[in-house]
């Protein structure tokens, strides 16, 4: 009896029959648009009126108190919520949409369309030092590979709306359209064709619109030029330009080793309160860590420079200029180890905010000090904001992003030229360090990274898994002579894998090794497939990477290499197959 259709399946088949790809790809990075400036708005609200609920009917004197215990207490409710609720381990923002693409064809889990928003709520609502925009891709991105899987969307669909819920994300937040864009295009890693633009721009323009009508039109970052770019001060952006990539080397290396520090910590209660004692005694030093640090830093840009002291034990020292320049250098420094221990900890959020935080004070400094020491008179404002892009340029190794995230947010299209340079040499000086961002480096150091390179992309989408050749005839390494002139009387093959009693690959008999002596019946009487072994060292494991299998193949000069799993024999791997493979793939990626 033939099973009824369901309801969504007829509805499938419509929309197979009334509506291309391409345009129902347009609909959905619309759909996904709007869905992501409402998921944009609701974690907003959400963090501010925990906020709100933390701090009613608080009084200055409790301030302190709520340093040391409230961000804790987001850290522990996250941490809750994972093991109990969710159950399952939620990966880092960006990275985790990296890895969906690079590993998982594009799929994230289901959980991540709402336990994101749940936790980084939590996290930053209660005063975590982390940013919104990490959990914010992670869902968007979840809502995009679920429509994409449901209404069974190939692989590079898929991924298209992966890439257009990254960018609604960016262009809700900031209201900047053009700088989701290109975030997409540079983070994400995309190697699009010319038609994906058109549902890129379709999810940041439908994102706007959904920001603009809940949360009105005025951009994040109010910011008037009053003072335009002067010839004379290249000299000074190029130094901030190093500046920044300085500070960006620092912010990896401290934010990867925390994270290893943490990582051997395996008991969660250790993890979440050495997290919260380090997290309280640096926001009971520095309050200005507390929580994402927008507000702070719209008063740096107007060179409002209270929010330092305010509630701070340094209080009474907010008219000297010196201790305002050691307060500024101090919070560029560790509020990378407040977010990296409030992640480490176990709470969720991402680290674009905090760049942007570390990027505007760093801004401060550098030019408080070439002032105060009468090398120059640089209007600190202008630096304040420049500094800004050249930290989004070296943290996330994303010059164009931090470019025109600043220009558009700002409206500081007038500083476009020092916005560039201070950016372009931030991302270089970083680069010469390091060749992969904190986003990226553990993906990279796996080879799961996704790049523009085309050939490492398809070769990063391969997998031994699928290339397996099993018809071969097996032999055991105590055979007979017997047995291996029946083996090749059955086979088209001319090589046989010998295995022990537990399947442990032992090595190979060729058919060239006996087709001298297998006519000779009074030679070949006594000999067994032991005395035909042949030992290899070119093996492939069955989890390794398609970069180094390719490797193997060129540097072996072999046709065909044996697939093992923890020293077991599997099948064989050969040079053709991954060639055709590789081939039909770089086509499908190739085509519009």
């Amino acid at each position: 009896m033939k099973k009824p259709v369901s309801i969504f399946g007829k509805i499938l088949v419509w929309r197979l029959k009334h509506i291309s790809d391409r345009h129902f790809v347009l609909i959905l990075s619309a759909l996904i648009g709007i869905i992501t400036g409402l998921i944009a708005v609701v974690l907003k609200s959400s963090v501010h009126n925990i906020r709100e609920f933390v701090q009613t009917g608080m009084q200055p004197s409790q301030w302190a108190f709520s340093y040391i215990l409230y961000p804790t207490v987001g850290i522990v409710l996250s941490v809750l919520f994972i093991k109990y609720i969710i159950k399952k381990p939620i990966r880092a923002g960006i990275p985790n949409v990296l890895y969906g693409i690079s590993r998982k064809r594009g799929r994230i889990d289901r959980h991540n369309m709402f336990s994101s928003i749940v936790t980084s709520s939590l996290t930053v609502g209660f005063g975590g030092s982390v940013g919104l925009e990490g959990p914010t891709v992670t869902t968007c991105s979840a809502v995009g590979s679920n429509l994409g899987m449901l209404f069974r969307l190939n692989y590079k669909q898929v991924t298209l709306l992966l890439a257009c819920a990254s960018a609604a994300t960016i262009a809700a937040i900031f209201k900047a359209p053009i700088a989701a864009l290109v975030f997409a295009l540079e983070v994400i890693m995309l190697d699009l064709t010319m038609w994906s633009l058109i549902p890129l721009l379709t999810a940041s323009m439908a994102s706007v619109l959904t920001s603009y009508f809940f949360m009105g039109q005025d951009v994040l970052y109010p910011f008037q030029v009053v003072h335009r770019f002067q010839l004379e001060d290249i000299v000074w952006y190029m130094g901030l330009g190093i500046f920044c990539g300085i500070i960006s080397f620092y912010f990896g290396k401290v934010y990867l080793y925390v994270d290893y520090i943490f990582k051997k910590i395996k008991n969660n209660r250790f993890k979440v309160l050495w997290g919260g004692i380090c997290l309280g005694i640096l926001l009971f030093i520095f309050p200005s860590l507390y929580g994402e640090g927008f507000n702070d830093i719209n008063a740096c840009l107007t060179g409002d420079y209270d929010y330092l002291f305010n509630n701070s034990i340094f209080f009474n020292y907010s008219e000297n200029v010196w201790v305002l320049i050691i307060l500024l250098l101090a919070v560029v420094l560790t509020k990378v180890i407040a977010t990296s221990v409030t992640v480490g900890a176990g709470g969720v959020g991402g680290i674009f905010a905090p760049s942007l935080f570390i990027g505007v004070n760093a801004g401060v400094f550098y030019s408080l000090i070439i002032n105060t020491l009468g090398l120059s008179n640089l209007n600190v404002n202008n630096f304040a904001l420049i500094a800004m892009g050249g930290m989004i340029a070296g943290v996330l190794y994303a010059p164009l992003t931090g470019i025109f995230l600043i220009a558009d947010i700002s409206g500081g299209y007038h500083l476009f030229v020092p916005l560039m340079l201070t950016a372009t040499i931030s991302y270089a000086t970083v680069r010469y360090f390091v060749p992969n961002s904190v986003y990226t480096i553990q993906l990279a150091r796996r080879r799961h990274l996704m790049t523009h390179d085309k050939d490492k992309q398809v070769l990063s989408l391969m997998k031994v898994s699928g290339l397996i050749e099993k018809g071969f005839i097996v032999l055991h390494i105590d055979d007979s002579f017997d047995e291996i002139k029946e083996a090749i009387s059955e086979s088209s093959r001319n090589i046989f894998p010998v295995v022990d009693d537990d399947n442990n690959f032992k090595g190979l008999v060729l058919l060239d090794s006996i087709r001298k002596i297998m006519f000779n019946p009074e030679l070949c009487k006594s000999l067994m497939v032991k005395d035909f072994l042949l030992e290899i060292k070119d093996t492939i494991d069955v989890d390794e990477s398609m970069h180094d299998v390719a490797s193997k193949f060129q540097m072996s000069g072999l046709y065909n290499i044996v697939v093992l799993e923890e020293g077991k024999y599997i099948g064989f791997v050969s040079r053709a197959k991954v060639f055709s493979t590789y081939r039909r793939m770089l086509k499908y990626f190739s085509e519009d």
